[in-house]
């Protein structure tokens, strides 16, 4: 329904009492140039200094647009949930695909604009608000804000799955009984708090021209495409081509999906050597390098970084000479070269753990009934040890936070110091926030207020679940500080690069050192400081969308506010009801080798948690640790940038030395494990040819279908895979041949050191 209230500030008389006139007059816009402010006559030096943004951002707006309708809470809501429901399902894969927003964005404009031809227009009133069901022709604004429903989808239920990762680990890793009410509250308070911070940050990471947020101008460039008049041309149309490539995708998926799934990695340099551990861990797409291997899958494609088709190839190519770096260079060296912390006595690749004498580590030896270390059996048991891949994860992580606080304080330090002390003075605005000041503004104390509720709630929840949380009040409220303080220069790569560097290291590192032997603790702390922070940034991100596309800021605050709270509930719904059905899932050791439940996510946060937790640096790191070289790495972060900011001031003319970017280069390695090499390589390959050179050589078919495809791969896929598992895997109806062997490189999983038994594994003598 459209509700008409005192939304904007210079609101035409007639639109503010619904009481008489023609209904059709007042919604469908006819007086509209009276509300139609362009920035045609604006001055030069008004428009947006981002060149990006000058060509795809709109500088007009129509304020008698209705924006909170009938039709955006039906298609809204139903959107946010498809796709939390979506994205929670994929997670629990060995390829967690992630559904992105992109999907609903074009799959609800026909449904819209169906409603807007069939639905009644009569007006009703109530309470001393009029509305209708159908207020008028589908609009662009109510396109936005569904759309903003639906990227709660993304951000709750996909990418990194947020608090619903580390309440997995709790249940299917640890076996603990946590209660669904202390589950639902750490769910919907680390996303409320990022909400709280996201708004006291507005002014910093929305308003500036500066920070303009590239993952937005996709869907800007979409919205218009959609919504602009579409001459008629050779081929097929955007909607039309949508249907197809989804119709394809959806087909093929049956293949990777069940009846061949050796397609998501082809390694064939496995096939070529059966028997040699050197070449397997060189070849497999499971547990190698990769090199050689190459996926059909789209699964395999987008599974841990999204879809490459809507990331800008200046991004892929930074993210690939930090890829090519670490993967082909220093791992092969630290590996076979030097064994470094004795690799080779396991795996080139595992997100397992492992004992000296290249075992896994079972911690259900050196756990006490209330989830913490029995040091006495540690001891006796053996230390726990890291295969190179994952140490040199963890020294990567450490390089890329340091990095990234260097580099916003050598390159942005000063404009965020002149932001600060001109924040509450009038200050020179684009276009864009000039066009915006004409709403009314969100008060700052209502965000106030929302990050006050969760902090109070959480602070409650570590009284009364005491015993299942592990973690004291106090240091709850140290996770929402750290989480706070590092929203604005993370937020500033974010809002640049379209890369968010984590800092969870640092969050683990301390809470390993304050509370040791504690890994519930290390979890919920983890989840407080990182999560709540990436709730921000999510946030953060569609209110530069909504900024872009002139809706107004109490509604987006009312439609981001209401998401939250749904696409929270729903998400746990779903996963309790995963863990609670699908037998054994996440236990690799348990499930069918061929069952697609093995929740490689989950298995390196569990990872994280005994490391940091369980263990604890102490004993893995400074002062005692056999890792505890790896800490240098944070003053190698923090020095890298410098040489880099000292050559673009000396040599100011040369435009592409502050292109140098040293926490996107370590991003390459982000995320490995749990994603595998050919994961990341797969993405950077794709990703580079639809994105430079589809773009150089095809640009009107890639301006034309490049998002499009984009998502019809994302729902074919999905579509397909939903519909696999209630038809067929759920029924454990499933292929038993040498296509549905999983990247046949049993080897690659072997250690190389001479004298080391492992079973299925060769000795070397």
């Amino acid at each position: 329904m459209t509700i008409h209230n005192d939304e904007t500030q210079e609101q035409k008389k007639p639109n503010e009492d619904h009481t008489g006139g023609d209904p059709e007059q007042e919604e469908r816009c006819a007086v509209e140039e009276e509300a139609l402010i362009t920035g045609g006559d604006q001055e030069q030096e008004e428009r947006c200094a981002v060149e990006e943004v000058a060509l795809v951002v709109p500088e007009t707006d129509n304020r008698l647009l209705p924006v909170m309708t009938f039709r955006v809470w039906v298609l809204g809501l139903s959107s946010c949930i498809v796709l939390i429901f979506l994205n929670t399902f994929f997670m629990y894969r060995t390829q967690p695909l992630t559904i992105s927003s992109i999907l609903m964005q074009i799959t609800v404009l026909p449904i819209g604009k169906f409603m807007a031809r069939a639905l009644p227009a009569k007006r009703y009133r109530v309470s001393g608000y009029s509305f209708s069901l159908n207020p008028g022709p589908f609009n662009i604004k109510e396109h936005v804000l569904i759309t903003i429903f639906a990227n709660c989808g993304v951000a709750t239920g996909g990418v990194d799955a947020y608090s619903i990762g580390p309440i997995t680990v709790m249940k299917t890793y640890y076996k603990q009984n946590l209660s669904f009410l202390c589950a639902l509250i750490i769910v919907l308070t680390t996303q409320l708090s990022g909400y709280g911070w996201a708004g006291m940050f507005r002014k910093y990471l929305v308003d500036p021209a500066e920070m303009w947020w590239p993952a937005n101008l996709a869907q800007v460039s979409l919205f218009r495409a959609l919504h602009e008049k579409e001459h008629k041309t050779k081929g097929l149309s955007r909607m039309q081509f949508f249907l197809v490539a989804l119709a394809v995708s959806f087909a093929y998926y049956v293949f990777p999906g069940y009846l061949f799934p050796v397609l998501t990695f082809f390694s064939w340099v496995c096939w070529a050597w059966p028997r040699s551990v050197t070449a397997q861990q060189i070849g497999s797409g499971y547990h190698g390098l990769g090199i050689g291997a190459f996926t059909l899958d789209w699964a395999g494609v987008s599974a841990y970084r999204g879809s490459p088709l809507v990331t800008p190839w200046q991004t892929i190519a930074n993210v690939a000479f930090g890829f090519v770096l670490f993967i082909y260079v220093v791992v092969p060296l630290c590996y076979w070269k030097f064994n470094l912390f004795y690799a080779q006595r396991f795996p080139i690749f595992s997100n397992q753990l492992f004992k000296f004498d290249g075992h896994k580590y079972d911690i259900t030896k050196i756990l006490t009934p209330k989830y913490d270390l029995d040091v006495a059996a540690y001891e006796s048991y053996g230390k726990l040890y890291l295969n190179p891949i994952f140490a040199i994860s963890i020294a990567s992580g450490f390089t890329r936070i340091a990095a990234t606080l260097s580099h916003v304080a050598l390159f942005n330090g000063r404009d965020i110091i002149r932001r600060s002390r001109a924040a509450m003075k009038d200050v020179k605005l684009d276009i864009h926030t000039k066009l915006m000041r004409h709403y009314k503004q969100v008060p700052e104390w209502w965000f106030h207020i929302v990050a006050a509720a969760t902090v109070t709630l959480s602070v409650m929840m570590c009284f009364v679940w005491k015993d299942a949380v592990q973690l004291p009040w106090w240091l709850m409220i140290l996770a929402f500080v750290m989480s706070w303080l590092v929203v604005l220069p993370i937020g500033v790569i974010q809002a640049t690069t379209n890369l968010q560097p984590g800092y969870e290291i640092v969050e683990q590192l301390l809470i390993g050192y304050i509370l040791p032997g504690k890994p519930i603790a290390t979890l919920l702390f983890k989840i407080y400081g990182r999560f709540s922070f990436a709730h921000a940034l999510f946030f953060l991100s569609d209110l530069k969308l909504g900024h872009y596309m002139k809706i107004p800021p109490r509604c987006m605050f009312t439609v981001q506010l209401v998401a939250s709270l749904v696409s929270g509930v729903v998400n746990l719904v779903v996963a309790w009801w995963m863990i609670g059905s699908i037998e054994n899932i996440c236990d690799v050791e348990a499930l069918h080798p061929e069952s697609p439940w093995t929740c490689p996510k989950f298995r390196v946060t569990f990872d994280n948690s005994v490391i940091w937790g369980l263990i604890g640096p102490r004993r893995l790191f400074v002062p005692d640790g056999l890792y505890r070289n790896l800490v240098w790495m944070f003053v190698a972060g923090a020095l890298l940038p410098l040489p880099i900011w000292l050559l673009s001031k000396i040599f100011p003319e040369k435009k592409w030395i502050r292109h140098i970017n040293i926490p996107v280069l370590s991003f390459g390695f982000a995320g490995i494990p749990p994603a595998s090499p050919t994961n990341i390589a797969s993405w950077i390959i794709t990703g580079m040819f639809f994105n430079y050179f589809m773009f150089r050589y095809r640009k009107r078919w890639w301006q034309r279908y490049n998002y499009i495809l984009s998502a019809a791969l994302d729902a074919g896929t999905a579509f397909m895979g939903v519909f696999l598992f209630f038809a067929l895997q759920n029924q454990n109806k499933n292929f038993n041949w040498w296509g549905s062997e999983i990247d046949h490189c049993p080897l690659a999983t072997c250690p190389t050191e001479p004298g080391i038994m492992v079973q299925g594994c060769p000795v070397n003598i």
